[in-house]
C-alpha cells in the first residue's frame, strides 16, 4: 500500500553525457564538490527517501550514502528509464525528481513542485519558465509507473509527450530561470563557474 505522505526523491545521473565527452557528469566538480552533492542538499529536506538513478560508476555513487538504482534495462534509455525504476522501488504516492546537473536548485524550489501537485490533486507537477517546460523537474504520482512501463515498451522516450496524457499542473519559476542552468558541455560549467 502506497504512503501518501510520503515522497520519494530521485536524482537522476544514468545518462550518457554524450557532449560532456561521456564523463559521469554528477561526479564532475562544480566549486570543488560533485554534482550529484548539490542535488542530494536540495532533495534531503523534502523527501522521506532518496535513490540516486546511476548505470556507471555505481560504487562512487553509493559513497554518497544513499541507495542507488539502475534502469531496468542497460539501454541507457533516458530520463523515463531511471524515473520508472524509481517509481518500481518507491512505497510513496509521489515521486520527486531531478537530474544530477543543476546545482543552483534549492530545496525550497522542490518544495514548491510537490506542494503543487498535492493542492490540485495533479498527476504531475512540472516547472515551467519562460513557456518552457523543463520535465525533469517534476513531481509526479508513483501509480503512473504501469502506463510508463508500456510507454517506454512501445519504444518511446520523450518525456514531454508521456506527461501529455495527464493531469498536469505547470508550477512557473519565471522569476529565477538561472536554477535551470545545467551542465551539457565543460563550457557550460566554466561558464557556470564564473557566475558563481
Amino acid at each position: 500500500m502506497k504512503n501518501k505522505d510520503a515522497i520519494t526523491g530521485v536524482i537522476l545521473a544514468g545518462g550518457l553525457a554524450r557532449r560532456m565527452g561521456h564523463q559521469d557528469k554528477g561526479l564532475i566538480l562544480f566549486q570543488g564538490q560533485p554534482l550529484v552533492s548539490y542535488a542530494i542538499a536540495a532533495m534531503r529536506p523534502v523527501v522521506t527517501e532518496l535513490l540516486i538513478n546511476a548505470n556507471r560508476n555505481i560504487e562512487a555513487y553509493q559513497q554518497f550514502g544513499w541507495p542507488v538504482i539502475s534502469d531496468q534495462t542497460d539501454s541507457f534509455d533516458g530520463p523515463l528509464a531511471g524515473i520508472l525504476t524509481a517509481m518500481l522501488h518507491s512505497q510513496a504516492d509521489t515521486l520527486l525528481v531531478m537530474p544530477c546537473d543543476a546545482p543552483l536548485m534549492q530545496a525550497g524550489h522542490l518544495q514548491r513542485l510537490v506542494d503543487c501537485r498535492r493542492a490540485q490533486n495533479a498527476d504531475v507537477a512540472v516547472a515551467v519558465e519562460g513557456g518552457r517546460w523543463h520535465p525533469v523537474f517534476l513531481a509526479v504520482k508513483t501509480a503512473l509507473k504501469t502506463d510508463l512501463q508500456a510507454y517506454l515498451a512501445s519504444g518511446q522516450r520523450k518525456v514531454e509527450t508521456w506527461l501529455a496524457q495527464y493531469a498536469t499542473v505547470t508550477v512557473d519559476f519565471g522569476a529565477q530561470p538561472e536554477l535551470f542552468s545545467n551542465v551539457n558541455t565543460m563550457a557550460e560549467l566554466e561558464g557556470l563557474e564564473r557566475v558563481r
